[in-house]
């Protein structure tokens, strides 16, 4: 059982993978170009990759994000993960507020 239950698990893992081989090739090939020319290897490499491929991937939550919070971050001068979770809070706060 445990092992048609692992069999089931790596299957899934390399349909996943080859699945996400197709979507993206051309983001995928930029991003070893990248990792190449940075002169990266091993763990640095394979880091560098999978960060540049999530990047190069349309994200639904952010891409959705509302000018106003975006443009209240930028008000209260916010970068990085501190603007990010400000248009997060904002976007939870937009969605649970009465519509009246």
């Amino acid at each position: 059982m445990k092992r048609i239950s692992l069999a089931l698990v790596l299957g899934c893992a390399a349909l996943a993978a080859q699945a996400a081989d197709k979507t993206a090739p051309a983001a995928s090939a930029a991003c070893e170009k990248s990792a190449a020319d940075k002169k990266l290897h091993g763990a640095a490499a394979k880091s560098h990759i999978k960060k540049c491929m999530a990047d190069a991937s349309p994200a639904a939550p952010e891409a959705a994000a509302s000018p106003a919070c975006e443009k209240s971050a930028a008000d209260k001068k916010l970068h990085g993960a501190a603007a990010k979770s400000h248009v997060k809070k904002c976007m939870a706060d937009a969605a649970s507020a009465p519509k009246s």
